[in-house]
């Protein structure tokens, strides 16, 4: 059967889908890039705003549209019971969370006597077709920010074992992959719930000492979760200099009503430790403008925290009210407008100091890994990758460079992208 696999929200969502995909390659089924030419197709849907969550929807509607037979809806937007407020069409299943990695067992016909590929990995098809593997390695939070409806989806943190995460890592090796992007809904959780009671960092060096992978990256990684194990492996040059670390908010009031584990001033100090171990990194981060009870004092005061950090990027949410989470009920919840402006001034904000971190790097000789690669001529090709450093990074070439690295130049900071010119 022909299947299409698709997703909405976070990199956890695509690495259960590879997981997925690689059940239903071993049980003879066809995995396709487009679901008008599918016969099913698996939805990984997200909630953790209301517009991911109207995107899940749209897109079971576009299947149905297009003719999928059997749509199989799964994620974090199906598992907070919300799917039946609106009636959904004919031939969609909907699967818990906590039945999703079961679905190919449950549905499919697995009666076909064929074996896993040899070769590892293979990924995706179409635009989900990536260099980079997205390893998951637990599921699930153990905290309680009161504007998080992820913890109530997924439930408390559950580590895969070693075992299996290894197995992970050794298909993408031998499907010479050259990034391994360690992915989880709290990801500095893994192994506190395991017998040997692990950290991240114990993994992390698990992988590179044992494997080949040339690079290991985290997808994300609360900030509080940072022991001191950890900071070591930012001087090993396979260990991607990037960390993706939540702040949510520069205010300390606001912060004490999100319930987050580390303030302003903990989090200034953490990151001043990072950069003494290794002073390029790019440090990234997310932040929720338009919580309530956040009146122009607090936002300023965020804001002003924000520039001062530096940051190398970020992502900008206006805060989403979802139901079952304490913060849906708390009072002085600031109007959409508000919301707005606010938004786009510390967007503002990230957008400048992302720009000054681009600059820092016009001269210098990075190694890329090749994402895309798009023919120009009849014997041009524009390169388009990312650096360790998380600079995507744009270059001509005389020849098809997907998923290889190389050493590049870079000489214009033209945005979003660093031009170059591969030495």
């Amino acid at each position: 059967m022909k299947v299409f696999l698709g997703s909405i929200g976070c990199r956890l969502n695509q690495s259960e889908l590879e997981i997925l995909a690689r059940e239903l390659r071993a049980a003879g089924h066809e995995i396709v890039a487009a679901p008008e030419h599918a016969r099913a197709a698996i939805i990984n849907s997200c909630t953790v705003t209301a517009a991911a969550e109207a995107d899940s929807r749209q897109l079971v509607h576009r299947l149905q549209r297009l003719g999928v037979g059997e749509i199989y809806l799964t994620g974090c937007w199906v598992s907070l019971d919300v799917v039946g407020e609106e009636p959904l069409p004919e031939g969609v299943f909907v699967v818990s969370n906590r039945d999703k990695m079961n679905i190919v067992q449950k549905y499919f016909d697995t009666t076909v006597d064929r074996q896993p590929d040899a070769s590892g990995r293979v990924p995706l098809p179409g635009k989900a077709k990536r260099t980079r593997a997205f390893i998951k390695v637990q599921e699930g939070c153990d905290y309680h920010c009161t504007f998080c409806i992820t913890r109530v989806a997924r439930g408390k943190s559950v580590s895969r074992s070693l075992h299996e995460i290894m197995k992970d890592i050794e298909a993408a090796t031998i499907a010479d992959v050259k990034e391994v992007v360690l992915t989880g809904t709290q990801l500095g959780g893994w192994g506190r719930d395991l017998p040997e009671k692990q950290t991240i960092a114990f993994l992390v060096n698990t992988i590179l000492e044992t494997t080949n992978i040339p690079r290991v990256r985290l997808s994300s990684i609360e900030p509080w979760d940072i022991h001191p194990d950890f900071f070591p492996l930012l001087t090993n040059p396979r260990f991607c200099a990037h960390l993706h670390l939540p702040l949510q908010s520069g205010a300390t009031n606001t912060l004490h009503r999100m319930r987050r584990q580390m303030l302003p001033v903990a989090f200034q100090t953490l990151v001043n430790k990072i950069r003494s171990f290794n002073p390029h990194i790019a440090l990234t981060t997310d932040i929720v403008v338009g919580f309530p009870g956040e009146n122009e004092e607090e936002f300023m005061e965020s804001l002003q925290f924000v520039q001062k950090m530096n940051f190398a990027g970020g992502h900008v949410f206006r805060y989403s009210q979802r139901a079952g989470t304490p913060a849906a009920e708390y009072p002085d919840q600031v109007p959409g407008l508000e919301k707005r402006a606010r938004n786009e001034q510390m967007r503002a904000v990230l957008q400048r100091s992302s720009d000054q971190y681009r600059d820092r790097f016009l001269h210098c000789t990075v190694p890329v890994l090749w994402e895309r690669a798009k023919k120009i001529g009849d014997a041009e090709w524009m390169m388009e990758g990312l650096s360790a450093n998380y600079l995507r990074v744009q270059a001509q070439s005389d020849k098809d460079m997907w998923n290889m690295i190389s050493l590049v130049k870079l000489t214009a900071n033209v945005g979003k992208s660093v031009l170059g010119e591969i030495v």
